[in-house]
């Protein structure tokens, strides 16, 4: 989603962090070994099923397992073959595709035909056995079918024109071609069993200690795997990872902004810095009393100092966000208020609201940074009478939210979400239909609702935009989300390796790792 959606988390502290080796294995593996790279990934994977999977991390692996009919070249948003021979988008609504032929599933699972094309895709419009979507469901929301024509040909039929699918759809992670087969036979084990025909396969995972892709000998791509094995090791805390690079152990990770200085000295390394386009806010749960009344939402939007949260939290090193789409996208609501830090204000809509003092509990992550902004959220919110209670999760626990329904007893979250570069992927967990899922302040709109629908199946660029700012609106009018950043990406990497990242900075592309 993206989002910045993590797994269940390597719980390695501070105060374990002095201890080297810090993931015990040695520094002479990750900077000296070439036909092997260790790279830090922030949380572990709990699904990686292309049309339920959590986030940018399992994204990242998939794409590196699994073939598309066409990929992102290397950080950079334009497409060109993969699985496919040709691709030709013959209309609005028909997209046609003729796959190379001797493309082998790892495993014994035989050659990729269109049916496996057609399964692949049709599975994110095939509600399960409950009546429910699948996570990703919006991705391919305007598919019809996948007509098979022949052994390695097809039909794309769309009901609508769906001008996001080679942005978020058919080169992206819900664009993975998996095995029938296979997945007939694994049912749920998909979720950790991933089977594919790309240039790596997943050979090995250890549960909250690494995952091993490994170079796939049946590959017949163009795409030759540039290692052995990538060796992915979850690291939630950016302190542990940032001294697990400076001891040579890990060889590519994300960094705080802060660390930049201490990488530049250096000589080994080298350091990426991108804008992000991201987005994290605090979300309150209207469904939960005081939280269903509007004024109250309005109360703690003005009871919360989001210039502090950038300034103490971050540091500054983070510009603030006033609204859902980041600037630069289609459809940024460039006009959108910035509310300021206003106690009286916000102690009068309490009274108004006959609640003017009340306890409720602060769901977040237990990252460092996490936990500084629901130190400042809490410290502000006591200003005005609201007693907050801080509850902080590791990644498992707090992602795990997002499955059954668990999600509806929250009261105030602190969300990180990644992003990609169409609005619609953005906007779709806002719906309705996202509430008992990723919509975790249980908001309902038939209005938003409708225009997401609308303004993902059109063409003209500015009337899309004009239905995306009217859809941040309604948001805002709701006052279930009180947006703090959109975030930067700052990469630390040894200066032997060369990493490819696509412009979001959270799809990082394994298959393109390669020595400087």
């Amino acid at each position: 989603m993206v989002m910045k959606l993590d797994r269940r988390s390597l719980l390695l502290t501070a105060s374990g962090a002095a201890a080297l080796p810090l993931l015990g294995l040695g520094s002479r593996v990750a900077f000296a070994a070439r036909d092997e790279v260790i790279v830090r990934i922030e949380t572990d994977i709990k699904n990686l099923d292309p049309a339920n999977r959590i986030g940018s991390i399992e994204d990242n692996i998939i794409i590196a397992v699994c073939q598309t009919l066409a990929r992102f070249k290397p950080g950079s948003l334009e497409w060109e073959l993969d699985a496919a021979k040709s691709i030709d988008q013959v209309s609005e609504t028909e997209i046609k595709f003729e796959l190379n032929p001797g493309q082998m599933f790892h495993g014994g699972y035989g050659e990729m035909t269109a049916e496996d094309v057609k399964f692949s895709y049709e599975r994110f419009i095939t509600p399960a056995a409950d009546g429910s979507k699948p996570a990703y469901a919006d991705d391919w929301g305007a598919l019809d079918k996948v007509e098979v024509t022949g052994k390695y040909t097809g039909r794309i039929l769309f009901k609508n024109p769906a001008p996001a699918i080679w942005v978020i759809g058919i080169p992206d992670g819900s664009g993975g071609i998996l095995s029938k087969k296979a997945a007939g036979e694994l049912k749920e084990k998909i979720s950790t069993t991933l089977i594919g025909s790309g240039p790596y396969m997943l050979k090995e995972w250890k549960p909250n200690d690494h995952l091993t892709l490994e170079a796939n000998p049946d590959y017949k791509g163009t795409d030759k795997a540039n290692f052995q094995r990538i060796v992915l090791k979850p690291i939630q805390e950016w302190k542990t990872a940032l001294l697990a690079f400076q001891a040579k152990e890990i060889a590519h990770t994300e960094i705080e902004p802060t660390a930049i200085p201490e990488i530049e000295k250096d000589p080994d390394s080298a350091v990426i810095k991108m804008e992000a386009i991201d987005y994290q806010w605090i979300g309150i749960n209207m469904e939960k009393p005081p939280f269903d009344d509007l004024k109250v939402r309005q109360a703690i939007r003005y009871g919360i100092d989001v210039d502090a949260i950038i300034a103490g939290a971050f540091s500054g090193t983070v510009q603030r966000a006033k609204t859902l789409l980041a600037p630069g996208l289609l459809g940024h609501w460039d006009q959108a208020p910035v509310y300021q830090f206003d106690p009286a204000k916000a102690k009068a809509l309490l009274e108004e609201a006959g609640k003017p003092s009340f306890d409720c509990t602060l769901t977040c992550l237990s990252d460092a940074t996490t936990q500084a902004i629901a130190q400042i959220v809490q410290a502000n919110l006591a200003e005005i009478g609201v007693n907050v209670k801080i509850s902080a999760l590791d990644g498992g626990a707090y992602w795990g939210m997002g499955e059954g329904d668990k999600s509806k007893d929250l009261e105030l979250t602190i969300i990180p979400y990644t992003s990609k570069f169409d609005p619609s992927f953005q906007t779709q967990w806002f719906l309705s239909e996202q509430v008992s899922i990723w919509n975790w302040q249980r908001w309902r709109s038939p209005e938003f609702d409708q225009l997401h629908k609308e303004a993902a199946s059109i063409t003209d660029n500015a009337k899309r935009a004009e239905k995306y700012i009217r859809m941040q609106q309604l948001l805002d009018e709701s006052a279930t989300c009180i947006w703090i950043t959109h975030g930067v990406h700052d990469f630390a990497h040894a200066k032997w390796l060369s990493p490819a990242i696509l412009p979001n900075g959270n799809n990082w592309q394994f298959r393109y790792f390669k020595e400087a």
